[in-house]
Order: C-alpha cells, then sequence, then structure tokens
C-alpha cells in the first residue's frame, strides 16, 4: 500500500509540474488534460484535472479505486513557446508508448525546459519588422511603416524591461500601447506620409492577446466554459488596457483621428 501511494505522490509531482508549465507555454485546456491522462494511463493511474486561470487542481487514483492523491498547484507564468508545446505533447506520446520510468520523464522534460530561448534582441527585431509588415499590410505608407517600425522596437523593448520587474501587466499592457502609439503619432504632429492614422493604429498590433482570445474560445467549445471564459476576460481586459493606452494618445492630440 505505501509503495502505491508513495508512486502516486511521485507521479503527481511530476504531472503537476507538467501541466503548469504546459498551461504557462499557451496550450488549451483540453490538451493539456489529453496529455497529462496520457502519461498518467502510462503508468496505470487516471488523473482528472480541473483547471482555472490560476490553479490546477489534479487528483490522480489507481484503476481500482483503492488509492488516490490529490494535489492543488499555481499557475505559471511564461511567454507563449509552441516549441514547449510540441516537445512536451511529444514527450506525453514517449511516455505512453515506451513506458518510461519517471526519472526518464524528469530527464526529457528538463531538458526541454532548460533549452535556451531565442535571443530577445532577435525578438525584439523581429516583432519590429512583423508589426511594420501589417502596417504596409493595411495600405500604411513607407513614411507610416517605419514609424511602426520604431514605435514597436521602443514599446516592445519598454514591455519586456517592465515585465522582468514583475510589474502588473495591466499596467504594462497600457504604459506600452501609449508609448508606441505616440511615437507613431510624431507622423501627424510632423505632417509626415498621409497615413498618420494607420501607423498610429498599427503600432500597438503587437500587443493584441492572439493566443489567449483563441484558447478561450477553443476551450468554450470544448465545454472548459470555466477556463475559457477566465481566459476571454483576462484577453478583453488587456485589450481594454491597449486602448486605454491608445486614448491617452489620442487625447494628447487633441482628438483629430477620431
Amino acid at each position: 500500500m505505501n509503495n502505491v501511494h508513495e508512486e502516486l505522490k511521485a507521479v503527481s509531482q511530476f504531472l503537476t509540474e507538467y501541466a503548469t508549465c504546459l498551461m504557462a507555454s499557451g496550450v488549451h485546456t483540453s490538451r493539456i488534460v489529453r496529455n497529462t491522462a496520457r502519461i498518467a494511463e502510462s503508468f496505470g493511474f487516471e488523473a482528472h484535472m480541473t483547471l482555472f486561470h490560476k490553479t490546477i487542481s489534479m487528483t490522480l487514483r489507481s484503476k481500482d479505486n483503492a488509492h488516490v492523491y490529490s494535489t492543488v498547484s499555481t499557475a505559471k507564468s511564461g511567454a507563449i513557446n509552441f516549441e514547449f508545446n510540441s516537445e512536451l505533447s511529444a514527450l506525453s506520446w514517449d511516455a505512453y508508448d515506451n513506458h518510461l520510468p519517471l526519472e526518464t520523464l524528469w530527464e526529457k522534460y528538463h531538458a526541454i525546459t532548460s533549452k535556451p530561448r531565442m535571443n530577445p534582441w532577435t525578438v525584439w527585431i523581429l516583432v519590429g519588422f512583423a508589426n511594420a509588415s501589417f502596417c504596409r499590410l493595411f495600405n500604411g505608407d513607407w513614411v507610416a511603416v517605419a514609424a511602426v517600425f520604431v514605435a514597436t522596437l521602443i514599446g516592445f523593448r519598454l514591455k519586456q524591461v517592465l515585465g522582468k520587474h514583475h510589474i502588473n501587466h495591466y499596467f504594462v499592457f497600457t504604459i506600452s500601447a501609449f508609448v508606441a502609439s505616440f511615437i507613431a503619432s510624431i507622423t501627424m504632429w510632423q505632417q509626415w506620409g498621409t497615413t498618420p492614422d494607420i501607423a498610429i493604429g498599427a503600432s500597438v498590433l503587437y500587443l493584441i492577446p492572439g493566443v489567449p482570445l483563441i484558447n478561450g474560445i477553443i476551450d468554450i467549445i470544448e465545454g472548459h466554459v470555466l477556463a475559457g471564459t477566465a481566459r476571454l476576460i483576462n484577453a478583453l481586459l488587456l485589450i481594454v488596457c491597449i486602448a486605454f493606452g491608445m486614448s491617452i494618445t489620442l487625447l494628447m492630440m487633441g482628438g483629430n483621428l477620431l
């Protein structure tokens, strides 16, 4: 009995760590549940999970219902990482197909999560080009494209710095949106180019919470209504923060774009 209970506890510790990492990386709820349950099944256990925006509750039990172990863990915060998502999902299939021991799972998990992320300066430049491309896609002239590129670089860098200091992310989004739109509004002040409205509008697109919006819709469609609603509310609040940051710029401009 003690051996089964200790195994339940050890497997549960791994699964909660695994699930919180998936959640922080931007995985929708049903995929987290499937992957976690798949690993649990490889050990002959059944996993039952309830996911909220900030916590994950999981009950692990033996197939004969003789042993049960429950845990509640706090969800991690982190950047969206689709490479983590793919490799951690592959790990769940590896565990299921090959019945990997727990020690091997921990080794593979740490090998995946310890991989260095893309250089932040490379991300910084690529985000600038991506946002400038959106501006051109929306028929912004080349002056607007240049303004959006510079505004995005400064706004995104500010977001990175504030995020490292663990400042409230709603405040970070508001300030980043204001700074980016304010810099792009220079094209209107100086009467440069013919599309300053597109420059200001495109300057904040790098802040749009696309992954939470998509995951929220997927969660609701697949029956995880509470988790999906929480994600949609969080995404809506971020969009409100972006709009508020832009509105400060428009008010300083005298509402000339309204």
